[in-house]
């Protein structure tokens, strides 16, 4: 299944408190519970103004729906097409 990268434009998420993540993450893994197989929330970076998730997903639409579900931002989803680290260098 393709991978995606979300940007969600949250003001202030670096801000907010581990009780506030945890609630975030049970909100997601609530909707990802719904939606069955064909979706799967990877990880997520948090920076100053944004959340970052990697997901595995059957389509795009699937992401969309998770975010609309969750109440959640995605305001950009873009289609992972190839994944490179240090060892590409080899």
């Amino acid at each position: 299944m393709p991978k995606y990268v979300i940007e969600r434009d949250i003001p202030g998420a670096g801000k907010l408190s581990s009780e506030q993540l945890k609630g975030i993450s049970q909100t997601s893994c609530g909707v990802l519970s719904n939606m069955g197989p064909q979706i799967q929330w990877v990880q997520s970076y948090v920076t100053g103004d944004k959340i970052y998730c990697v997901y595995i997903a059957a389509d795009e639409a699937m992401v969309r729906e998770h975010a609309r579900q969750g109440g959640f931002p995605a305001n950009r989803v873009s289609e992972v097409s190839t994944i490179i680290d240090p060892t590409t260098a080899e």
